[in-house]
């Protein structure tokens, strides 16, 4: 049973709950990490999104990065990626992302892009470069792909899947009666058939993701996580959304760590292979030690 804690409702003037503050980055890594990023002038999903773990995941020398760019085609209301001014995909990019992660010492990475709506193939064949160029560079390297939803075209989901990442990831974000205001230009079925296509069609290791805090209910939590388990999927993410600026969608609701806690208990009683549920959890978040949990 969820716990009946009253939520804590965000005054814009008040302090964040203490279980939702992070130390600065600090350690060799993470310099070393970020030098090696801005020498070979790649998008990190960590930087763009103003993600809160950035300084435990860089001093551990993991990191997700962000191919296609840096500007999205999309407007999401939660996102701090910048829309428009889209520039056509670096043809070197493929390449030199290989490049950089034969540098590093990773078992395992996330590769992640901004929706590109205004190309053909939706940025897919830029994405099967990638993954190949890594494959011939990084032969020992596990490779989660955190993709758009592709407007639940097969023939992109199967080009991606083709090119043989470990894990598919594709985040559903919030609950399906909140898509509109959190997501505008997605929908809720594109994230279910993308996955269930992943999964049941092609034969991959799904994963998606939830930030909580917008509005929803417990009784959506629980229906968008058995609708995600329908398609097929086997891994979950979910967190707190926080709002980047003024100009985002002001944050609903803080959940309480306790609340986290039971959604895991009741994801996993769902059949999913592992949930990381907790304030701070993104979508990439531990990303390795997700997949270890689940046998990949």
């Amino acid at each position: 049973m969820i716990s009946k804690k009253a939520p804590i409702s965000p005054d814009p003037h008040s302090r964040l709950p203490d279980w939702l503050k992070t130390s600065l980055p600090s350690g060799d890594k993470f310099f070393d990490l970020r030098s090696l990023v801005k020498k070979h002038q790649l998008h990190t999903v960590c930087e763009s999104a103003s993600c809160p773990n950035i300084g435990e995941c860089w001093g551990k020398g993991t990191l997700t990065l962000m191919i296609l760019g840096d500007h999205c085609s999309r407007a999401c209301r939660f996102c701090d990626v910048p829309t428009g001014q889209l520039l056509p995909p670096d043809v070197n990019e493929p390449r030199q992302v290989a490049e950089m992660l034969s540098r590093l010492s990773l078992n395992y990475v996330v590769i992640t892009s901004v929706d590109r709506d205004d190309l053909p193939d939706g940025g897919t064949g830029h994405w099967a470069q990638t993954l190949q160029q890594i494959h011939d560079l990084c032969p020992e390297l596990g490779i989660e792909v955190l993709v758009p939803d592709f407007k639940s075209d097969a023939s992109l989901v199967e080009t991606v899947c083709t090119a043989q990442p470990d894990v598919f990831a594709h985040n559903i974000e919030t609950v399906e009666s909140l898509q509109k205001r959190v997501r505008p230009q997605c929908r809720y079925d594109w994230s279910l058939e993308t996955l269930s296509l992943a999964a049941q069609r092609f034969g991959m290791v799904t994963k998606s993701s939830m930030m909580l805090g917008h509005g929803e209910t417990r009784e959506e939590v629980i229906q968008t996580m058995t609708d995600l388990r329908q398609t097929g999927c086997r891994m979950l993410s979910i967190g707190q959304y926080l709002q980047p600026s003024r100009s985002h969608l002001r944050v609903r609701e803080y959940v309480h760590p306790d609340v986290f806690a039971e959604y895991k208990q009741i994801g996993e009683s769902l059949g999913f292979d592992h949930v990381e549920s907790g304030p701070l959890v993104r979508s990439s978040f531990r990303a390795d030690q997700q997949a270890r949990a689940a046998n990949i």
